[in-house]
């Protein structure tokens, strides 16, 4: 499908407003080419000198035999190559007529409708096929019917009526004509519905002849019929039943001003359904997980502390101390994935949980510190956010314990800070942890250093996530600030 850029690309002079509305209608294109069993091409003209168009779009039908083996997008054509696309631009009237199929000497019987858009036409629709289709093929109800619904869209599409603006429909699962199709009137009284429509409704426990009765009556609320043209509008609806899930869209059809019904495609989606449910039972059943790891991970933590409570050696309480926050950032992770129904989690949610966890245990009313998180690195991968969480947690814990001693709140006034910085681009994620405290010396390097805490952010920022991490002294203020770098492209 053309997109709007691909679209202005094509030097045509349009209107975005007029570029939009040929968008709306290449996206109604596998039901225009199911519907007249022909391939379909999109003319626009282009800007300069002269008659000239360019192909914006094609398309093949699924119900008949396509023209061309080759793809003609990008194609330009002149008013001599293409006369009654020409004609069609110039005279504002659908055209019919044959052209010659290069390079063999076959011909298609082609049907030019021009593209209408607040009374101006903006491009030509070609409808193209074998020659004399309808009589070589001694066609039945089926293929009467989608051919007069075609006919009728074209007319609204001449006359500017569709594609219709207002439309929220995603095309992307709308049902094929070869579902299912009915064909109503305005009372939506059904005049038609082909073999897999009525497969469809059986399945839902329509039965015996639906031919004259009306949607309401078969269980079908769907308001598929709009009072007013300027009110149009394609309508997509489910129904349930039976254990059978079916998609219904409505387009309305209409003709000087009146309305003549609509046509409804059907789709039997009960296994996209059931594969939907099955996902949610999935989500829901990971996100109990992350909520049992969570609990378990807490219960852990408490066998921590109590054990700590047991030991009299101060060394060893302040090493089962550092275990159990270590074992708190991860659990904050999976307490937030917990929450969530996809497995990212936002870092920024992550980086403030764990600093209102620091303002909690680290500072007191003799001894306070504020942090804050500035920035945000968006929502990343829940195995590359853990492993940042226990690095955060071990700095925000060194920063406490080694840029502020008690020295550095003698003096009244003074403001002990931390600042969480977070940012990402296309190639990484930066996080950086700046104080404003002693700092580390100017010749501090981080590589040499043998503590515990740096050695478990060294291995998880380089090993695990591969990536970088630097401590050093500021340039701007008094302090110390770690730089963290994480490539997306190795996760």
């Amino acid at each position: 499908m053309a997109t709007l850029a691909e679209l202005t690309r094509l030097d045509t002079g349009l209107s975005k407003d007029q570029l939009r509305h040929l968008q709306r209608l290449i996206a109604w294109w596998g039901i225009l080419a199911d519907l007249s069993f022909s391939d379909l091409l999109l003319f626009v003209p282009i800007q300069k000198q002269g008659i000239e168009f360019a192909i914006a779009s094609q398309i093949r039908p699924t119900t008949g035999q396509t023209l061309y083996r080759d793809d003609h997008v990008g194609l330009r054509v002149s008013d001599v190559d293409r006369p009654l696309v020409a004609r069609a631009y110039e005279l504002r009237e659908v055209v019919d007529g044959e052209v010659p199929i290069k390079p063999t000497n076959r011909r298609a019987s082609v049907m030019c409708i021009p593209i209408s858009h607040d009374d101006e036409v903006i491009g030509v629709l070609s409808r193209e096929l074998i020659p004399n289709f309808a009589e070589r093929r001694d066609p039945g109800e089926l293929e009467r019917t989608y051919l007069e619904a075609f006919h009728q869209l074209a007319k609204m599409i001449a006359a500017g009526v569709f594609p219709f603006t207002d439309n929220e429909v995603d095309m992307d699962e709308i049902p094929r004509v070869g579902d299912g199709l009915l064909v109503v009137d305005p009372e939506t009284r059904i005049q038609y519905a082909s073999p897999n429509a009525l497969s469809t409704l059986h399945r839902v426990g329509v039965l015996g002849n639906v031919a004259g009765r009306r949607l309401e009556d078969l269980g079908i609320k769907h308001p598929v019929i709009g009072s007013e043209v300027g009110a149009l509008r394609a309508v997509v609806a489910e129904i349930e039943r039976n254990d059978t899930a079916v998609q219904l869209l409505g387009v309305p059809l209409v003709g000087q001003n009146q309305s003549r019904g609509a046509i409804v495609l059907l789709r039997d989606i009960t296994e996209l359904r059931l594969r939907d449910r099955l996902l949610v039972s999935k989500d829901a059943t990971i996100r109990e997980i992350h909520h049992r790891v969570k609990n378990n991970l807490q219960t852990i933590s408490s066998l921590l502390r109590l054990q700590g409570r047991r030991l009299e050696s101060d060394e060893a309480k302040l090493a089962i101390d550092e275990s159990v926050r270590r074992i708190r950032a991860i659990a904050l992770v999976h307490e937030t994935l917990a929450n969530e129904t996809t497995d990212d989690v936002s870092l920024a949610d992550v980086a403030g949980m764990l600093a209102r966890t620091a303002q909690d245990s680290f500072t007191s009313p003799d001894r306070p510190i504020h942090f804050e998180v500035i920035g945000d690195a968006g929502l990343v991968p829940s195995d590359v956010v853990t492993p940042l969480a226990v690095v955060l947690n071990e700095l925000l814990q060194n920063t406490v314990d080694h840029a502020f001693p008690a020295s550095a709140f003698a003096a009244e006034g003074d403001i002990a800070l931390v600042e969480i910085f977070l940012d990402r681009n296309e190639e990484e994620i930066r996080m950086a942890v700046r104080d404003n405290g002693i700092g580390v010396s100017a010749d501090f390097d981080s590589e040499t250093q043998k503590g515990l805490g740096l050695t478990i952010i060294r291995g998880l920022a380089t090993t695990e996530l591969g990536g970088a991490i630097e401590v050093r002294r500021r340039d701007d203020l008094p302090g110390s600030e770690a730089l963290v770098q994480v490539p997306l492209t190795a996760n």
